[in-house]
């Protein structure tokens, strides 16, 4: 049986022998099954069904990419052979790790010559499948993360300072511990990251991706803007079970950006809009990308709470896309826009709705009713074959194996990226330098919520240059969340002390200040009071009244509000010049310019900067439906006015005075906390409009 053609990934993969075809085919799909036996009905260790995962990836790696490329026929064969001997190397260092353990544990955990041998093979070779998955950013920066354990801690001076761990320490915490390379992240990876992906894979081979179109092009492709808005919405609707923004670039744009240039946008903004809006994908649930499964992990919140509360925030920057959209639209002429060509929204829904709708609707049930996502993607899977024999696409055997072996290879850079990656958690955790940043980035903010706000994003920004955004995510999470989390609670107790709601149990903390310093504590401060209080305080009496003076829901909407900021700002990288492989993926099929096209896409994404605001100083994610949605309304608004302003245009173009206008309304609309500036920025857009309307008519 020969592979069908696999639906692009964000892999570079050899150029196969169809001998070598065949062995990714079936050792992929193989996998795939694997770990759908691993997760539904196996009881492995956790630390051995992550090794596996390893092993399985990594030789689908080695395989699937050269360790260098080469013209020569004989050099390739050679290559080929060495690249074979070292997925078999990954293969015994696992295979030793379960058939060792117990051994290990017996000698009280004295290394001989065979764990050295393994631990050190097992590292070398997860250095050397990330480089080959993402580049050199990745392996260069674990190789300093463990040499700063061994080596160069101990020569630095200050609050980095670090005794030092013996050789043989790092490699057992590496490879053998429950923290390391196949710890928490590892796991997630095995589990709901592969879970998922593959779900998505069974939807995408059972003409999901067909469908996602054309439901896009039946619902918006008639109204002005009509093909930009079908890339928003496609890539909406295809991040929710892609969560890769390359892939959902590559699997949407080559049929949204033509029809995009066919309507009359240029390439460069035609595949500026494609990249923005798969870059949206990430942030769209159920999937949201592996980095939503870490959230999870790190922050102990509910997989559902997060998706709960995600929903709005990636409405809000979807809707964002498409306010350039019909400006650009709208600007072009709204004839000039239109895809005339768009079928019928019931032909869509009736020739393939139920293939689509009801296996996410199964997915989406189970979360709600409390099963794992690890579960709930497995009935998943179950349900999109089950249902595709309600479409004219009903999945027999070949499609079956088609889409494990689809998913397998969608998995291979995540996997060898998040093991590799918890090499880096494992150093953070172990040396304490991740509570060490955290402070010194409290220190370079000065306690201002906005300055940190400023300093995560430009962090994000450099490391988003050489990592993958799950990378850029997991490695910003670890050093500047906590610090993130404490201002935001920081400001939500200065918010309670100025309303005097701080209960009596949390004030006796502050026992030791003296009567003098307590007076006023239970009653209305003013802010400037409150702030100074809190400013006085030593950081661990601060840290104790936050836990203390704040609710539960307060302190996890605080923490889930850190997180996703991070999470929202480590996009970045996908539409940011000089490095933005997604609007790059844009521009090859749109014939653009590559720097022009990420330029462009950075100026429609301009969401991925504005929202995370919202989150540090609003209740958009505190979980009350109400104040999310009023806080989204007026954000929505603000937004207009400042693509507007921006752009020069609304419904007609605009000149300077109104265009300064319509930026301060969008600021005034967009500024948190004040509903007196929001109504007053409202009637403002309102004012500009009319006028704008008043000049089309005349």
């Amino acid at each position: 049986m020969q592979p069908a053609d696999p639906i692009p990934s964000e892999l570079p993969a050899r150029d196969a022998q169809p001998v070598v075809r065949l062995v990714v085919y079936w050792l992929g799909a193989a996998i795939a099954a694997a770990h759908l036996y691993l997760n539904t009905l196996a009881t492995w260790p956790e630390l051995w069904t992550s090794a596996f995962h390893f092993a399985c990836f990594g030789a689908l790696c080695a395989l699937l990419t050269p360790a260098w490329r080469t013209g020569r026929a004989g050099l390739r064969r050679f290559i080929l052979g060495l690249d074979v001997l070292l997925a078999a190397a990954g293969g015994a260092a696992v295979g030793y790790l379960i058939a060792a353990e117990d051994a290990l544990y017996a000698r009280g955990v004295e290394f001989i010559w065979a764990d050295w041998a393994a631990a050190a093979v097992a590292i070398l070779l997860a250095l050397e499948f990330t480089r080959r998955a993402t580049g050199w950013v990745v392996p260069i920066l674990i190789v300093i993360a463990l040499a700063y354990v061994v080596l160069w801690g101990r020569l630095v001076g200050g609050v980095l300072h670090f005794p030092g761990l013996s050789w043989e320490t790092l490699l057992y915490r590496s490879f053998f511990g429950a923290e390391g390379m196949f710890g928490p992240i590892a796991r997630i990876s095995s589990t709901t990251v592969f879970m998922f992906i593959l779900f998505g894979a069974f939807l995408l081979r059972s003409g999901g991706g067909d469908f996602i179109v054309n439901l896009a092009r039946a619902a918006a492709g008639r109204v002005a803007g009509g093909a930009g808005l079908v890339a928003v919405i496609a890539s909406g609707l295809g991040g929710m079970n892609s969560g890769s923004a390359v892939a959902n670039t590559v699997s949407t744009g080559v049929i949204t950006i033509p029809l995009m240039k066919k309507s009359g946008l240029s390439p460069k903004f035609a595949a500026g809009v494609e990249a923005a809006a798969s870059t949206g994908g990430q942030l769209m649930p159920p999937v949201m990308g592996a980095g939503v499964f870490v959230m999870a992990s790190l922050t102990q919140i509910s997989y559902l709470h997060i998706i709960a509360v995600a929903l709005a925030p990636a409405l809000l920057y979807f809707l964002s896309v498409a306010i350039w959209v019909r400006i650009e639209a709208k600007r072009h002429g709204q004839a000039a826009a239109r895809d005339r060509d768009a079928p019928r929204l019931p032909d869509v829904l009736r020739a393939g709705g139920a293939a689509f709708l009801l296996p996410v609707g199964v997915l989406v049930g189970l979360l709600c009713a409390g099963f794992t996502p690890t579960f709930a993607a497995g009935v998943g899977i179950a349900a999109v074959v089950a249902a595709s024999w309600l479409s004219p696409r009903p999945m027999g055997p070949r499609a079956v194996l088609d889409a494990l072996a689809l998913g397998a290879r969608n998995m291979v850079m995540t996997a060898v990226l998040l093991v590799a990656v918890g090499l880096i958690v494992n150093v953070v955790t172990t040396t304490g330098v991740g509570n060490t940043v955290s402070l010194m980035i409290g220190e370079w903010s000065g306690g201002s919520l906005l300055l940190m706000l400023v300093l995560v994003a430009l962090a994000s920004l450099v490391l988003g240059m050489g990592l993958p955004v799950t990378a850029a995510y997991i490695v910003l999470a670890t050093l500047s969340a906590p610090a993130l989390f404490e201002l935001i609670a920081q400001d939500q107790l200065i918010a309670a002390l100025i309303a005097g709601g701080v209960p009596e149990a949390a004030q006796g903390l502050l026992g030791v200040l003296g009567p003098e310093r307590l007076a006023g504590v239970g009653q209305a401060m003013s802010p400037d009071a409150a702030v100074a209080f809190i400013a006085s305080l030593p950081p661990e009496l601060r840290r104790g009244l936050i836990e203390n003076a704040l609710s539960p829901a307060t302190l996890t909407a605080a923490l889930l509000s850190a997180h996703m900021i991070v999470f929202w700002l480590s996009q970045d990288s996908n539409v940011t010049p000089p490095v933005c492989l997604t609007a790059f993926a844009a521009a090859g099929i749109a014939g653009a310019p590559p720097l022009a096209t990420g330029l462009t896409a950075w100026r429609i994404a301009k969401g991925l900067y504005i929202i995370p605001i919202l989150f540090a100083y609003t209740p958009l994610l505190a979980g009350e439906p109400l104040a999310a949605l009023e806080v989204a309304g007026f954000a929505l608004l603000g937004l207009y006015g400042l693509s507007a302003g921006l752009a020069g245009f609304a419904e007609t173009r605009l000149g300077w005075p109104l265009r300064l206008v319509m930026v301060a309304v969008g600021v005034a609309l967009l500024w948190p906390g004040l509903l007196w500036l929001h109504l007053a920025g409202a009637l403002g857009l309102a004012a500009v409009l009319a006028l704008n309307f008043r000049s089309m008519r005349g």
